[in-house]
């Protein structure tokens, strides 16, 4: 069995292979990029089969996970670790979702450092990128190959189940899976809080959040609490160098949809010609549109955010105006340690041991 020393060390070697493929993804006849065929062929394979996952998104998403794969953080985030009992190795299940490219990439991640065997239940809509993936990490080392299986079959024969999914997914998989040590995840939503005094640098970061995968992650900012004397058109108009998703057949169709529903019931909006704005108190949006809501009392926010706890993923502010929250333009780059729906999944993982 591997030693946690040699997982970093395969771990941080795949992190610096995926830069070197993204330092030469833009030449693709550099002789450096050869060496990367199979991801290649992953990424168009998954681009032609699911409109969602563009290159310029599956790129960002490599970039995402090339960072969180430098040997410092790999050792700092496992320093909290005890991994020295021994006990049983178990087959964890990992029924991943498909909403954004390798969203399932931290599992795989943590099933392996845990010293348990992966087995992955590939969603329909994601099923190149991550074979491809751990294919680079079992060149890098080979011992890891019993450690990983994947299927898009049915799952048997496992001892535990992480599952994320949404909610009416999640009631099917606790029935399905509850009598199995397990996490299951529901849908969450993450939301941005505005000071008034943000940046043009800072409001650039901040549409990355919110158009970066289509706004399809439970990481992209649905949301935006507003300070009543920041009018929101400013706003709109500073969310600009995203006007090619209008180029996107199935995002724009999207906006048209609810553009025209919006129309015909007379509800108020702003719209400049790719995304929608709405004054809603809701958390969650369709894709397309933002909803923002007005404060004057931030004391109010923070109190209204801790009762809606349960439903956000992630909260996005400046300097930390909301306690634990991330600094523009890092809702999809989490760091290592911030785990989905605030469950410790390597903690987890090692309790069943």
């Amino acid at each position: 069995m591997l030693s946690t020393t040699q997982k970093i060390n395969a771990f941080s070697t795949l992190g610096h292979e995926l830069e070197t493929f993204l330092a030469h993804a833009a030449s693709r006849n550099d002789p450096q990029y050869s060496s990367f065929r199979v991801l290649e062929q992953a990424i168009e394979s998954a681009d032609r089969h699911n409109p969602w996952f563009v290159r310029q998104n599956i790129i960002h998403s490599l970039k995402a996970i090339s960072e969180q794969l430098q040997q410092e953080r790999l050792q700092s985030w496992l320093s909290s670790y005890d991994f020295t009992y021994p006990g049983q190795i178990r087959t964890v299940a990992v029924v991943m979702a498909g909403n954004i490219p390798l969203v399932g990439f931290h599992d795989f991640l943590s099933v392996i450092m845990s010293g348990h065997h992966f087995l992955g239940k590939l969603s329909s809509d994601d099923a190149f990128l991550l074979p491809a993936i751990a294919g680079m990490l079992c060149n890098i080392e080979p011992a890891l190959q019993s450690q990983i299986t994947f299927t898009q079959e049915k799952l048997t024969s496992f001892d535990a189940v992480i599952a994320t999914g949404s909610n009416n997914t999640a009631r099917y998989f606790e029935y399905y899976f509850g009598k199995y040590p397990h996490i299951i995840r529901k849908n969450r939503h993450s939301i941005a809080v505005l000071s008034g005094n943000e940046t043009v640098e800072e409001i650039r970061l901040l549409a990355e959040d919110i158009f970066s995968y289509f706004g399809l992650g439970c990481r992209n900012v649905s949301k935006i609490y507003l300070p009543y004397e920041t009018d929101p058109v400013w706003l709109m108009q500073s969310l600009s160098g995203w006007s090619w998703l209008k180029d996107h057949s199935k995002y724009y169709h999207n906006y048209e949809y609810n553009r025209a529903v919006f129309l015909i019931n007379s509800i108020a909006h702003l719209d400049n010609g790719y995304v929608i704005m709405r004054e809603e108190t809701a958390l969650s949006s369709p894709v397309s549109v933002l909803h923002y809501e007005h404060y004057s009392d931030l004391q109010q926010v923070r109190q209204t955010l801790l009762l809606q706890k349960e439903m956000l993923q992630c909260v996005v502010s400046k300097d930390g105006l909301i306690p634990g929250s991330v600094n523009f333009g890092q809702a999809q780059r989490p760091a290592l340690d911030d785990y989905a729906d605030g469950v410790d999944t390597l903690k987890f993982l090692i309790s069943i041991r």
